[in-house]
């Protein structure tokens, strides 16, 4: 990099978020549904959290891990949706510079640990399913508190050198950015109209493919020799129960991964240009949002536990 793009780094203070640019009316329309959306969503994993908090029948590893992913999805919705929410009703439309490259950061580490988390939930499946025997001995309480503390820290800790690379990237002028968050393809676009910069997008891209095919990969071979093991079990109800728990997992896995990767495997490639705002609303938003109706429906003991926290008889 010159020194003259160096120099021009510090020209871009803010970024515009055009989010879903239509008529007044519409963004009004649009600020009621996604934040009705926000607070179902927020209510539906506190709920889980709670319940698995307060009753001493799911202080299980599964019900340890689902709960601690129900806190992620907290996190995950309020890294992004606030400032959407916010942006309908601006004018301006406006992010700084700092809070923008934050947002990446806490957006992607969150973004990290949900993929990590998802494939430990298949971990525990394969070890509950097809080694009955030594699941209470390999997942201790112990074990699962290390794998959940793996999981938090090791999310936050997997995009500090993109997000590093990211802040030494010049902005020399375009400053407009055609999504709701500060996301790495557009930020990588506008860069990259600076300057040419194919060992960024490179290190970008090739971090984020590993990840999302390392976990979903696992994942599915995970369940792939769990649902072999399922189908060997005699008992019908036993074998109901299991592809229950199974499908709900697999259903939330095939809802993240598969917009996470027509987005994030070759950011700043272009591709599909004012279509991955779409993607990453759906990740981001709704995914977040039909998780406890997925995980809950069909779990006897969650809606019993639920039903608890909720007052119901």
């Amino acid at each position: 990099m010159t020194s003259k793009a160096r120099n021009s780094s510090h020209n871009v203070s803010e970024f515009i978020l055009l989010g879903f640019p239509c008529r007044w009316e519409i963004q009004l329309f649009l600020f009621s549904i996604f934040f009705i959306t926000y607070i179902l969503t927020l209510l539906g994993n506190m709920a889980i959290v709670c319940a698995v908090r307060w009753d001493h029948q799911l202080h299980t590893p599964m019900y340890i891990l689902l709960a601690n992913f129900s806190f992620l999805e907290i996190c995950y919705v309020n890294s992004d949706v606030p400032n959407m929410l916010a942006n309908f009703l601006s004018q301006t439309k406006t992010i700084s510079f700092a809070q923008c490259l934050l947002q990446l950061y806490f957006f992607f580490s969150l973004g990290t640990t949900e993929c990590l988390f998802l494939s430990t939930m298949a971990y525990d499946r394969f070890l509950a399913i097809c080694r009955p025997l030594h699941y209470p001995t390999i997942m201790t309480t112990k074990f699962c508190s290390s794998l959940v503390a793996f999981c938090w820290v090791y999310g936050f800790l997997w995009f500090l050198i993109p997000g590093i690379l990211v802040t030494q990237l010049p902005f020399c002028g375009p400053n407009v950015i055609d999504d709701f968050l500060c996301d790495l393809g557009p930020l990588l676009a506008l860069a990259s109209a600076c300057v040419p910069i194919p060992g960024t997008v490179l290190i970008c891209g090739t971090m984020s493919s590993l990840l999302i095919f390392a976990t979903f990969f696992y994942i599915t071979g995970s369940y792939t020799l769990v649902l072999k093991a399922v189908i060997q079990v005699p008992s019908f109800a036993g074998r109901k129960k299991a592809f229950s728990t199974c499908s709900s997992h697999l259903a939330v896995v095939f809802l993240f991964y598969g917009s996470v990767m027509m987005t994030y495997v070759s950011p700043g490639s272009g591709q599909a240009e004012g279509m991955q705002k779409f993607t990453t609303l759906f990740y981001s938003v709704l995914t977040p949002f039909f998780n406890p109706m997925i995980y809950s429906l069909r779990n006897k003991e969650m809606k019993d536990a639920l039903k608890k926290v909720l007052g119901a008889s």
